[in-house]
């Protein structure tokens, strides 16, 4: 659910705030947690103990402190719960009626070197995730493996060279490479080659 169908703890109304913040550029990542945590009433200590992510660590995202990789900041939002996508096109209208999503329509979801590139971002109920990922050399998709509740994840290796670990094995993929596998099992996405790494990926159901 997106922030603004809750209930309006802002004196100034949500949609308000969201417009104010989007006026003065300042929707960064630590704004928007702090918008979306106090959205839906949630206190630092109890987005702490649903999510598994220390009070103080989530202290320092929203002073912009830290920046938390793509897989500790899905863990976070789990806790609201809230995917990737929400969090990061809250504040852009549903597409509802739209088919084709052209480059400028792709909104970033990474972090840290990464690029996300979510196709149809902004559709109310999406059944799959479709994205184009792009890792700088040394990249990678968090320090501790992604594992989802459900689903599964396919995708293509287009360029560059990609080490991907699943529950523990460790696969190196080239240009025209795929893989295959429950979102079930532990796994992380490294590029470890010299140039960028671009894979094209999809997984059921939208968990980002």
């Amino acid at each position: 659910m997106r922030p603004w169908a809750m209930d309006n703890p802002f004196q100034l109304g949500f949609a308000s705030l969201i417009g104010y913040l989007s006026h003065k550029a300042i929707m960064d990542t630590g704004a928007r947690l702090k918008l979306v945590r106090e959205s839906y009433k949630l206190s630092q200590r109890e987005l702490a103990r649903r999510s598994g992510v220390t009070n103080a660590t989530i202290s320092l995202i929203e002073q912009n402190r830290v920046s938390p990789s793509i897989s500790s900041l899905k863990k976070l939002l789990e806790g609201i719960p809230m995917t990737l996508a929400d969090f990061f096109t809250f504040d852009q209208p549903p597409g509802q009626d739209q088919y084709v999503f052209r480059a400028g329509d792709q909104p970033d979801l990474g972090r840290n070197g990464v690029r996300l590139l979510l196709v149809g971002a902004t559709l109310p109920s999406r059944q799959m995730r479709f994205l184009r990922e792009q890792y700088a050399p040394g990249a990678d998709s968090g320090e501790e493996p992604t594992v989802h509740s459900e689903g599964e994840e396919c995708g293509l290796v287009t360029r560059g060279t990609v080490e991907l670990t699943i529950d523990g094995q460790v696969n190196i993929l080239g240009p025209g490479d795929g893989y295959y596998f429950p979102t079930t099992l532990p796994h992380r996405f490294r590029n470890i080659g010299q140039d960028e790494a671009e894979i094209i990926s999809s997984n059921t159901p939208a968990n980002f």
